[in-house]
């Protein structure tokens, strides 16, 4: 599976909004490890959870 993020990449999870916004760190085969504002950093299968770019 190929993701349509880089690292530096700026998004957000819109199931737990709450965590706010995030920037990935890095993209391990389904592995994306992200850097969120509110609960720090967080290893997600991107298979199993959409996360959105934020565009600046």
């Amino acid at each position: 599976m190929i993701f349509d993020f880089e690292p530096g990449d700026k998004v957000f999870n819109p199931n737990k909004k709450d965590w706010g916004i995030g920037q990935v760190q890095s993209i391990i085969k389904e592995k994306v490890t992200i850097n969120f504002q509110n609960v720090g950093k967080k290893v997600i299968n991107g298979k199993n959870i959409e996360l959105i770019r934020i565009n600046e």
